[in-house]
């Protein structure tokens, strides 16, 4: 081990901006996609009030993917607790895409606002009928089971309610 240490820490209070898609890659791995939004706000010079919105992509495997499909919908108030992960694939145009995300270790519903989950099973319905250009494009799902396979952990992560 080296002496100098890094961290790859991210932690996100938002709502979501996207149901939870679920699909599997090649090798079996359940990935769980979905979108939250988080908003700063400030004064600018004059005293006015200004606010943006950034968006972030969510990825959660397994046992974890499964649960955040069961139970998260769009408008939810949740905790995220995980870590930022780069991929790179490949599109029908043999363009180099490079995706940044947020890899999904801990999950807390914050506020349901009333809803239930999407649940599993529409979650992977809308996987499988996903019409999104990263879909039409390549099936980059699988290029998860790279991202995977560098971590031991992602076989354990946990949701916390």
């Amino acid at each position: 081990m080296s002496k100098s240490r890094s961290l790859n820490k991210v932690m996100l209070i938002g709502n979501l901006t996207r149901s939870p898609v679920i699909k599997e890659t090649s090798s079996n791995i359940v990935v769980c996609s979905l979108g939250l939004a988080t908003n700063t706000s400030w004064k600018d010079k004059d005293g006015t009030i200004k606010e943006r919105t950034e968006y972030h992509n969510l990825v959660a495997f397994n046992k974890l993917a499964e649960i955040c499909a069961n139970v998260l919908d769009v408008g939810m108030l949740v905790y995220i607790e995980g870590e930022l992960r780069s991929r790179i694939y490949e599109d029908s145009s043999g363009h180099k895409v490079t995706k940044t995300e947020i890899k999904v270790n801990d999950m807390y519903v914050l506020d349901a606002k009333g809803k239930k989950g999407v649940g599993y099973e529409n979650a992977k319905l809308a996987g499988s009928s996903n019409k999104s250009s990263e879909a039409r494009d390549v099936d980059i799902v699988d290029t998860y089971d790279d991202v995977v396979d560098r971590d031991s952990d992602d076989v354990d992560s946990k949701a916390l309610f």
